[in-house]
Order: structure tokens, then C-alpha cells, then sequence
């Protein structure tokens, strides 16, 4: 299996309409930036080989908007991660239960060469103290790559939650004032989607939890190192038209030009 990385321009992800192809391990070695682009970041999303085109698409526009050049990353050889400036670890099928010693439910579809290759993004971004954003499960693979553990069903951990899934913000969630997600929201309540069935349990160590829902379920982490660290159990690439929420992705391009700017101050 090689990695794919994929720049693709607009948000069309069905018919993408790509400026470069790099596929290691079959040669190819071209620039992912255009002349014009040199001081656009490159934002790696993480993805699955399978499916995910809506929140692909979404994401893309979402770090166009921001600022940034959008570069899928597939499963794969995991070098190639270091050719970008920050990472989103995206949305997708649910993270094995064996990686944080839960109970595997063979009827849950899992994704076993992504929770591989985005345990080495995550870990290697640690040691280049990178910037990254979690996105609904990133969020969630961020805390079991620090030793954290996840609920496996929210509704079976949570019996009186009520049932919810919508890309739209029917959602209300707290977060924690001074936090750096505050900050970037601007508010300590908003309103969020919901498409998830797991969550974070056990915190890692090396997260704090920066917003829950009413029913007490984390719905964002941060962390000052490694790489300053936000994760987010929505989804804020659907909600296009809240530029509190665009923040998330514009902070993630900012971050990347003061990387720039001031590289002494990064590991």
C-alpha cells in the first residue's frame, strides 16, 4: 500500500481537479504547491480509502477559506506527513476498541489501516510540535494516542441521551472559559452538530476537556504541547456559514505562518 497525497483545488470531491499527484513508493516526487501558492500552508486532512467524500469536500473549502492549500493523506507509508505544515485528523468510521483495550464489537465498522496510519501522523506531529485539529473521531484519536480511552456507544454509557445525528447545529455545548477554544469562539455556548456514537472516557494526561454537552459528554479537548493541540467532537466543516466555527481552521493556517515566522519558538 503507498501513500496518496492529493491537492485538490475547489470542492467538488466527486470530480476533483488535482494540481499535483505524489504517490510514494511508485516515483513520483512533484511539488504539492503551485508557483503562486509559496506562502500558503499546507494543511495534510486525514482520510479514509473509502468513502468520507461529503466531509473531504467540506474540509477543502473550509482551509481554502482559511487560507491554506487542502492535501488529502490516505493510509500509507507515513513519511510523506512531514511534507505538511499542520495536520486535521478528519471524521470517519469508529477507532478500534483493541487500541485502547475496549471490547471489539464485530458488528461496527472499523477502519484498521487508518487508526495505524493516523497513530504515526499523531505521533509524528508530537515530535515536530505541529499544529493540529481533530475533527469528531480526530478528537478521539488524539486521546487514545496519549493513553486516553473512549466510550464505545455514548447511548449504552448514557441511557437517557437522547438520539441525535444532524449535520445541522441542534446541539448546545459548554465550553470552558480562559480555554484557548473559548478564545477562538469568542463564546462559552454554542451550537453544534452531532454525528457520532463514541466519545471520550478516560482523558489522557495530556488533554484537558474545554466543552461537554448537558449530559456531561466531552465534546472538545485541547492541549498546549504537543503542537497546541484542539479537538472537537463535531463537525465545524459543515457549519460553512458560522464563522465562529470557521475560526477553528483559521487558527490552524495562523499557527502555521507564526511557525514560519518564528521558527525558534518550535520544537
Amino acid at each position: 500500500m503507498t501513500l496518496s497525497v492529493h491537492n485538490y483545488v475547489g470542492n467538488d470531491s466527486d470530480n476533483p481537479r488535482r494540481t499535483d499527484r505524489v504517490d510514494v513508493g511508485s516515483g513520483g516526487d512533484r511539488p504539492l504547491r503551485r508557483s503562486g501558492d509559496t506562502r500558503r500552508p499546507l494543511i495534510g486532512i486525514t482520510a479514509s480509502m473509502r468513502g468520507g467524500r461529503w466531509m473531504a469536500a467540506f474540509n477543502h473549502l473550509a482551509v481554502r477559506r482559511a487560507g491554506g492549500i487542502p492535501v488529502k493523506i490516505t493510509p500509507g507509508n507515513a513519511r510523506d506527513i512531514d511534507r505538511v505544515d499542520a495536520l486535521i485528523i478528519g471524521g470517519g468510521d469508529d477507532i478500534s476498541a483493541t487500541l485502547y483495550g475496549g471490547t471489539l464489537n464485530p458488528t461496527i465498522r472499523i477502519d484498521p489501516d487508518r487508526d495505524a496510519f493516523e497513530q504515526k501522523a499523531l505521533e509524528r506531529s508530537i515530535d515536530r510540535d505541529q499544529p493540529v485539529l481533530g475533527i469528531c473521531r480526530g478528537a478521539q484519536m488524539m486521546n487514545v494516542v496519549l493513553g486516553g480511552t473512549l466510550h464505545e456507544d455514548i447511548y449504552s454509557a448514557f441511557p437517557n441521551l437522547p438520539r441525535m445525528r444532524t449535520p445541522l447545529p441542534r446541539k448546545t455545548v459548554t465550553v470552558t472559559a480562559g480555554s484557548r477554544l473559548s478564545t477562538l469562539l469568542g463564546t462559552e455556548k454554542c451550537r453544534v452538530n452531532a454525528l457520532h456514537h463514541q466519545s471520550v472516557d478516560r482523558v489522557a494526561s495530556g488533554l484537558t476537556v474545554v466543552a461537554c454537552d448537558s449530559f456531561g459528554i466531552v465534546q472538545a479537548v485541547e492541549a498546549k504541547a504537543p503542537g497546541h493541540w484542539i479537538g472537537v467532537q463535531w463537525h465545524p466543516e459543515f457549519l460553512v456559514f458560522d464563522t465562529r466555527q470557521q475560526a477553528l481552521f483559521r487558527d490552524l493556517v495562523a499557527r502555521c505562518h507564526d511557525r514560519s515566522a518564528h521558527p525558534g519558538r518550535h520544537g
